[in-house]
């Protein structure tokens, strides 16, 4: 059966990835609608190639996209407002915090959510669950689609879960190394292609404690039972760990297509062309986490125990860090040392289940993080 797609953020990494499947099964997948934040050529030539009966442009006027056939949404707002299209699947993969509220609308229209959007779990937390309801999420990013997988028909069999990292470009580096480490050196991941905000939290280790804090609100996990290990090799991208004592691990060549593909058309699984993995000279190995050398993914783990506004905080320090050290303004360290300082000031208190509620807390710690990072900047 055709199924109805929405692609959010699809001038992106994620979204280019989900539209060679698209490409590779027009058969299985329609496109309904296509958002991209600023890219016009790309999105009128995606919405021209895939017959979309919407584009959603999010920054720029409609004169951008040409003579586009399909219907245009324009300005601030409009991801989300393209998500409350009736669709069979919205995939989000817009970056960052900006996902949150059209993973918010796609819920609340009642649209069955694919998700690449690891911050709407971060800041959106149990309230986003809560919209959810019976409608599952189905999680897109590598790791936590190999952990969905793996729990598939294992209630009370588990007693952890597994999430891998491949530990970025620095993870063999001494501490003091990292001082003169530049954007360009944190932009050379050593086996995924990302967009450049995610290829940097991988740098810091920041991407698997936001991840953390995803698997805790995707899984009913407590912090306790999630497990990160280093797996220099990307091919294990998660599991879980059973209470006879055994493991149960999902193995796949990195290639974001397999779990892109497998959340468009869940429960089924479709052929990508993707590699298939070696096993004849294969080694894999795991390693503990360098926390006291890359201290953001202790700190998102602290922040998502504290719950509240603690992990929204997080969310929005390090965007803005991230940011800074890209425009050579902070050096790689001083990301941490922002997200710590931010999360010390941090008073919000009350529930986070509302936007106003989320977006509040969220400008706060911009404007706190801007604030130390220009501190750094003018010594």
């Amino acid at each position: 059966m055709t199924r109805r797609v929405t692609i959010l953020g699809s001038t992106g990494s994620i979204g280019r990835q989900a539209l060679d499947v698209v490409r590779a099964h027009p058969d299985l997948f329609e496109i309904v609608g296509l958002s991209a934040s600023s890219n016009a050529n790309l999105l009128q030539q995606q919405a021209t190639e895939f017959h979309s009966d919407y584009v959603a442009l999010e920054n720029g006027e409609s004169s951008a996209l040409g003579d586009t056939k399909a219907e245009v949404i324009t300005g601030p707002g409009s991801a989300r407002n393209l998500a409350e299209v009736p669709a069979d699947i919205v995939l989000n993969g817009i970056v960052g915090f900006a996902g949150l509220a059209a993973t918010v609308a796609a819920l609340k229209a009642g649209n069955r959510l694919a998700l690449a959007n690891k911050e709407s779990l971060v800041a959106g937390g149990d309230w986003v669950n809560t919209l959810a309801g019976d409608n599952h999420i189905i999680p897109v990013d590598s790791e936590h689609s190999a952990i969905y997988q793996c729990l598939e028909g294992r209630e009370g069999e588990v007693s952890e879960i597994l999430l891998t990292a491949s530990g970025g470009p620095f993870y063999e580096f001494e501490a003091e190394r990292l001082d003169a480490a530049g954007p360009e050196d944190a932009l050379k991941h050593p086996t995924w292609e990302m967009g450049r905000k995610i290829t940097i939290d991988s740098a810091t280790m920041m991407n698997k404690g936001l991840e953390v804090i995803e698997a805790h609100h995707l899984f009913g996990v407590s912090y306790d039972d999630v497990k990160v290990v280093i797996h220099r090799q990307s091919v294990v991208h998660g599991g879980v760990l059973l209470t006879d004592g055994s493991a149960i691990l999902h193995a796949a060549l990195p290639d974001m297509r397999i779990p892109i593909a497998w959340g468009m058309s869940y429960p089924e699984r479709v052929d990508v062309g993707a590699k298939r993995v070696g096993f004849g000279d294969a080694s894999w190995t795991f390693q503990e986490p360098r926390s006291d050398v890359f201290r953001c993914l202790p700190l998102a783990v602290e922040a998502g125990r504290a719950g509240g506004a603690h992990p929204i905080a997080l969310n929005a320090a390090n965007e803005v860090a991230v940011q800074a050290f890209l425009d050579r303004r902070i050096n790689f360290p001083r990301i941490a040392g922002v997200i710590e300082d931010v999360l010390e000031r941090v008073t919000q208190e009350g529930n986070m289940d509302s936007m106003e509620a989320i977006e509040a807390v969220d400008r706060w710690s911009r404007g706190e993080a801007e604030r130390l990072t220009a501190e750094v900047a003018a010594r």
